[in-house]
């Protein structure tokens, strides 16, 4: 197993499952409310070693996922939660090789799974207009990755200005109002290509679906939301934990034609 170094990120937590992300260096001191762990006594370990502070209490470190991460990162702007990442990932057929054109860039959570999703071999152009919120991600994605990876370019301005120049296999959208680029997205798509937006209004759905409907290009046009319950499992005592995450956005997914309003009459013919 890999040991922890120097600079490294490392998931702390405690018996009570409470998580602290921690940075670790050299003469660093991680502090509880139960005594103190040195950075010293992770560095070098392997993960999911168990400490111990100088108070006794326990703690076990581990390598943070991708999702405790976005968790945990500092924040410019709301960032996806994890269970939608997941969705915009499979439902946008997002792998290994594709182009993929983001805006907004946010906090830069969404574009972490991006990069991983499409491998060496894509790539990820995100698009961001606000200037504090690009320079949070740049930190963000640094922080995660150790550098800015070569195959991520980090685009200042309107997406909508920047789609005619760019060409791409996916476009993943989490703006205020994504309809306003649905002409413009379908110039950038290759054929066959994915539009996936995130919004978390039923006002802002209706907008995307009607602009997405109007450009004629667009086929197989859905929406959805995902909620997730977790559950509390101890012996007999299987229920419901009693907070979920619930709502917090809808994924609109469509494909890209030609023309779109063919394909639909003959997937609806086809269907009658």
């Amino acid at each position: 197993m890999n040991a922890f170094l120097p600079g490294e990120l490392v998931l702390l937590t405690d018996t009570r499952d409470r998580m602290y992300l921690v940075e670790l260096a050299p003469g660093g001191q991680f502090h509880t409310h139960n005594g103190v762990l040195a950075h010293d006594a992770v560095i070098g370990r392997h993960a999911g070693v168990v400490l111990y502070t100088s108070g006794g209490a326990r703690i076990t470190a581990f390598r943070p996922r991708l999702a405790d991460f976005v968790r945990k990162m500092p924040r410019a702007a709301t960032v996806l939660y994890p269970k939608d990442v997941g969705p915009v990932l499979v439902y946008g057929d997002i792998g290994p090789g594709c182009t993929v054109v983001e805006a907004g860039t946010g906090s830069g959570g969404l574009t972490l799974a991006l990069l991983r999703a499409v491998g060496p071999t894509g790539r990820v152009c995100s698009v961001e207009i606000r200037d504090d919120h690009r320079a949070a991600a740049e930190r963000n994605i640094r922080r995660f990755l150790g550098e800015l990876p070569a195959n991520l370019e980090l685009v200042a301005g309107d997406v909508g200005a920047h789609l005619a120049s760019l060409r791409a296999d996916r476009i993943v959208l989490d703006l205020p109002e994504p309809w306003s680029v649905a002409d413009a997205a379908a110039e950038a798509l290759a054929g066959g290509g994915l539009w996936v937006s995130y919004v978390p209004t039923v006002p802002q759905v209706g907008e995307t679906v009607t602009a997405l409907r109007r450009a004629g290009r667009y086929a197989d046009i859905e929406t959805f939301e995902i909620l997730l319950r977790t559950w509390h499992v101890d012996g007999r005592s299987i229920r419901p934990d009693h907070r979920m995450i619930g709502h917090t956005g809808f994924l609109t997914v469509a494909r890209f034609a030609d023309d779109a309003r063919l394909a639909n009459a003959s997937r609806l013919a086809a269907d009658g």
